[in-house]
């Protein structure tokens, strides 16, 4: 009886730790940069509009917390969040461990979006909005694809999400070759690199609404996400309607990720490998392991940018990190799973 409620409580622990690592990861940062804050410091600053500390807070440490730093750093925490909980959804959803939002397309979708929408001088809801639409577009490219080719081959959606992807990539390059070299080339290829180098209080709000959103609704589901994963035959059994929940999965993480590609540009195989990361640590139930999932996608994605903005003079850009970090595990994934383990 005692090693059962162990076990019970063991993912709810994790999930704590992880709560509490972020916390502290969080404050660490905002003391992290070319004009370094100590640990205590950034705590009196925090606290300085609730009660002054000892020692007044000085103009300059206030800016570089509340208006240089803050903001890109609850831009990381919400974009890592919504992209590994996007993937872990997306993962149980098709039953996959190889899907995520750029395995599938919905980044490149996104990416045409957001060059088609700079090309034509789109305001910032217009590039939301732009990357929303051709971000879902590309997923209903891939399960269509999928339906067509195997549906119950479990790479062919995959290799449905290799093509799809292969294809507005291509339209990305087309929208960069009409672009204006002088003005519109730069910015589509600076914006496609990902970064959180240009984040201001408007970008957070931009994001901060489809992503926090979208996020609470996943969650909300993240039972039913349970129900998906056992295969569409036995959650139809148990009551489920699996098309329209389905769909209204997909569209949550469509809006998601198209609000994170808005505002920073591609930022590939966190939803791939986060998920792997949080199903290693609290198992495959969905009802804990979307948590914990939105929790590690914060810290990484958090941790990472704070190298990209501090390890070199110049800034490096986050979709290059995070694609050296996430290629050699996604080939580590399909290996497993060509050997039969489904990482389920």
């Amino acid at each position: 009886m005692s090693a059962s409620v162990v076990r019970r409580r063991s993912p709810q622990v994790v999930i704590a730790i992880l709560a509490v690592l972020l916390a502290l990861v969080t404050i660490s940062s905002l003391g992290i940069g070319r004009y370094d804050i100590p640990f205590a410091r950034v705590v009196q600053i925090l606290w300085s509009p609730i009660a002054s500390p000892q020692t007044p807070v000085t103009p300059t440490e206030a800016n570089v917390v509340f208006t240089v730093r803050m903001p890109r750093i609850l831009l990381a925490l919400l974009a890592g969040a919504g992209l590994a909980l996007s993937g872990a959804a997306m993962q149980g959803v098709f039953r996959n461990p190889l899907v995520g939002p750029q395995v599938m397309g919905v980044s490149s979708g996104a990416a045409f979006g957001g060059t088609l929408a700079i090309l034509l001088s789109f305001p910032r809801y217009g590039l939301l909005g732009s990357a929303f639409v051709f971000g879902l577009s590309a997923l209903v490219l891939v399960y269509a694809l999928n339906g067509i080719v195997a549906r119950r081959n479990i790479l062919a959606l995959v290799l449905a999400g290799v093509v799809v992807t292969g294809f507005f990539g291509a339209l990305v390059s087309l929208v960069q070759y009409l672009a204006d070299t002088e003005d519109k080339l730069p910015a589509m290829v600076f914006w496609l690199l990902g970064s959180f180098a240009t984040a201001n209080w408007e970008k957070f709000s931009l994001i901060a609404g489809p992503v926090l959103i979208g996020s609470s609704l996943l969650l909300a589901l993240r039972w039913r996400v349970n129900l998906l994963s056992i295969g569409d035959e036995d959650a139809r059994a148990l009551g489920a309607k699996v098309e329209s929940l389905r769909w209204m999965i997909l569209i949550l993480v469509s809006c998601i990720v198209a609000a994170q590609v808005a505002v920073s540009g591609i930022i590939g195989w966190v939803g791939l490998v986060v998920p792997h990361m949080a199903r290693m640590l609290v198992g495959s139930d969905h009802r804990v392991m979307m948590p914990a999932s939105l929790l590690i996608g914060s810290l990484y994605l958090l941790i990472i940018d704070t190298i990209a903005r501090t390890a070199t003079s110049t800034e490096i850009p986050l979709g290059i990190l995070t694609a050296l970090i996430g290629t050699p595990v996604f080939a580590l994934v399909l290996r497993q799973t060509q050997r039969g383990g489904r990482g389920f």
